[in-house]
């Protein structure tokens, strides 16, 4: 015979079990990165964005971003910077969003959202960060791509080696990866 007690702790153990497995079943898997076209990032894209005192239209068609395992987000979309002076325009080209900290040519960026582009300077293509009050961060070396295919003005794609990203502006990049 089995004791009350007895009883009560193996409906307990049994209780607490199932409990387990309904959890287990609606926690979401991880999924691997993902590196996301326009059609993606347009569905979490708003429409226009704020940068130094100012809104700002994006290009939904010229963005690209990645989506990591754990759900979190980094993005870039072109905008139009017509209302901005010549001085942010030359460097104010796409906004930049992360969610987490991304390491971008050796400097770290936490995360937020950011104006970023594509200067040229007497050493070439370099990429440009900027904060929201379009003060400079960071300035890092770009890299040249002749044999890109298809380029657009703006995507991303994977990197060369694996959690590596290459932002493209026309067949110029930067590639980034997530902070460890």
């Amino acid at each position: 015979m089995i004791s009350s007690r007895h009883r009560i702790t193996f409906c307990a153990v049994v209780a607490a079990a199932i409990f387990a497995v309904q959890v287990a079943a609606q926690t979401p898997t991880a999924q691997p990165a993902t590196v996301l076209h326009p059609t993606d990032v347009a569905k979490i894209l708003p429409g226009s964005v704020f940068f130094r005192g100012q809104s700002a239209t994006t290009q939904s068609r010229n963005s690209g971003g990645v989506r990591y395992s754990d759900g979190y987000f980094t993005f870039a979309v072109l905008v139009d910077n017509s209302g901005y002076s010549t001085g942010i325009q030359e460097k104010y080209q796409a906004y930049f969003i992360t969610e987490v900290p991304i390491v971008i040519g050796g400097h770290t960026l936490p995360p937020g959202a950011y104006g970023t582009g594509m200067i040229r300077s007497a050493s070439g293509p370099q990429f440009v960060v900027l904060d929201i009050g379009a003060h400079d961060l960071f300035t890092t070396e770009a890299v040249g791509d002749p044999k890109f295919r298809r380029p657009t003005p703006l995507q991303v794609t994977e990197g060369e080696a694996p959690g590596k990203y290459r932002l493209y502006f026309g067949r110029n990049y930067v590639e980034f990866e997530r902070a460890k």
